[in-house]
């Protein structure tokens, strides 16, 4: 069959005028980066929960490349942060603490990755919680003051505590993790200090509230603010200067206060809950390893209960109420960054990174908190944007933070050492640039996670392991217990298979890919 010629115009213009994601080669492309704290897979694009509503993120997620089976390195924010902004994994470097990123024995001598963009070339850019060391001196321009800050906070008149909404014991964990609720919670705060109204309500150097409408910015509105502002600079300013941008959001971090309006997203009454098991804990290994320990995931669970009156439907949906709430106030965030960059110049060589550190436990095998080695914990979104893509692009492979570091020395072509010198530790990860533009894949099967924060002197044999590839979670603890579960028959990981006898060579099989990851990058 013959072409005809308006046809044949219209194919030329398919091929050669929309652009596509597979081959690109970006001359010097922007980076902005942008980092969730706490992110599990709570968005519409990932399927964690069918009730968020996370518009902008999905339509991000939309014109971009979706990596549905990411993981966290290290699913607890000081040790994950380390790992993936040197690109070193945490059994590498031995960060098994909650260390000061330059002060780390290993990631001291190692670059971050704002500081290799900088060493090529690149204006650096941040504000927010990026990383948990000081490392101001890596950015060229730094951006909003409150950095990490996790307020606001309710002040009592002597002290922070928590929202005073919230019943006991919950509220006595404190004014971080133990706080959620509305901003209206707290009354009115005029937001000067000494007068009346702000002797009591929220506070943070100090913090204005008088309704919805008229009130200071959170410190994540803060940020998105800095950022679009930046970009309108760079776009005004046509500096021949390549640019990465980092934006650290702090939310859905505790404490979890939002703007009403966004809880009011979720009525109470008609919040659905994920299906679970009363005793699912009770085939795992947790308690054997850790159940000495006073850790967090466990305590909160069982304080929220109890402050809930042992009501476990109730309890959780009170505070997956404000979780959610939470992540589409972020939501709202990243969409006003998308569509500053959307409406300016810079979209055509810009790539935009969107990710989280870890992942959280909603109540899970009984634990309310994160660093935990199941799926709820170590799953993060992760999207990656080319300049132009206009096509949403699923990838199933395992992969995890550790791969960005890599990924933006391909795509941004940086050239030198990633280390400050030899002491410094090694790449762990594979530029995802080959399962971008569907190509063959190099790295390794799944992804490896260590569970961290349980001493600085244990040493990596006796680590906590998660590996999860496209069919199997495995763990491997530090005593040498095991568990296993297969998500094309169990994406909930309720039923322990790691001893039944079928499933041994396969048990076998995964537990060498774990052994190699962890050789491969380790001297002891």
């Amino acid at each position: 069959m013959k072409l005809k010629f308006e046809n044949f115009v219209l194919l030329i213009i398919l091929i050669f005028i929309i652009p596509n994601c597979e081959g690109q080669d970006l001359k010097n492309p922007n980076v902005i980066f942008i980092v969730c704290d706490d992110l599990n897979d709570y968005l519409g694009a990932f399927g964690g929960h069918k009730q968020i509503k996370t518009p902008n993120i999905d339509r991000l997620a939309n014109s971009g490349i979706r990596f549905v089976n990411a993981q966290s390195n290290v699913p607890v924010c000081s040790p994950s942060r380390n790992s993936f902004i040197t690109g070193v994994y945490p059994h590498t470097s031995k960060d098994f603490g909650w260390t000061d990123l330059k002060e780390q024995k290993v990631l001291k001598h190692n670059k971050t990755i704002m500081r290799y963009f900088k060493e090529n070339g690149y204006l650096t850019l941040g504000t927010g919680k990026i990383t948990h060391g000081k490392s101001l001196e890596d950015w060229d321009v730094w951006g909003n003051k409150l950095g990490n800050n996790y307020g606001p906070f309710y002040f009592d008149g002597q002290s922070n505590i928590s929202n005073p909404k919230v019943p006991q014991p919950f509220s006595s964990i404190g004014p971080i993790d133990g706080s959620y609720g509305r901003l209206s919670d707290a009354g009115i705060s005029k937001g000067v200090k000494g007068e009346t109204g702000w002797v009591y309500g929220w506070t943070k150097s100090p913090f204005r509230y008088i309704n919805e409408n008229d009130r200071d910015l959170l410190q994540d509105e803060l940020h998105a603010e800095w950022a679009i502002t930046k970009i309108k600079e760079l776009e005004s300013n046509n500096l021949n200067q390549p640019f990465f941008m980092g934006i650290g959001f702090v939310r859905p971090h505790t404490p979890m206060h939002a703007p009403d309006k966004y809880f009011e997203m979720y009525p109470l009454d008609e919040i659905y809950l994920e299906p679970w098991i009363e005793n699912d804990s009770n085939d795992t290994f947790w308690e054997s390893n850790f159940g000495h320990r006073d850790l967090k995931g466990p305590k909160y669970y069982n304080m929220l209960l109890e402050s809930y009156g042992g009501d476990r439907n109730l309890a959780i949906k009170h505070f997956l109420q404000a979780y959610m709430a939470c992540v589409s106030f972020i939501d709202a965030q990243v969409g006003k960054i998308i569509n500053a960059l959307d409406q300016s110049k810079l979209k055509h060589n810009t790539i935009v990174v969107f990710t989280s550190d870890h992942g959280w436990q909603m109540g899970e095998k009984n634990q309310l908190f994160k660093n935990a080695p199941w799926e709820e914990s170590t799953r993060v979104p992760l999207i990656i944007r080319l300049p132009n893509n206009k096509m949403a692009t699923e990838i199933e492979q395992p992969v995890s933070l550790i791969d960005l570091y890599p990924t933006f020395i391909d795509y941004c072509k940086l050239k030198g050492d990633y280390r400050i010198n030899e002491i410094g530790g090694k790449l762990g990860g594979h530029s995802l640039r080959p399962l971008i533009e569907n190509s063959e894949w190099t790295g390794p099967s799944g992804a490896l996670t260590i569970i961290g924060n349980i001493g600085k002197n244990t040493t990596v044999k006796t680590q906590n392991f998660s590996y999860r590839t496209k069919k199997w979670r495995y763990i491997l603890y530090g005593n040498g217990q095991e568990e296993l579960y297969d998500h094309t028959k169990d994406s909930y990981e309720w039923r322990n298979i790691a001893y039944d006898k079928e499933y041994l060579n396969i048990k076998k099989e995964l537990y060498q890919e774990v052994q190699q990851l962890i050789n491969k990058f380790v001297d002891e």
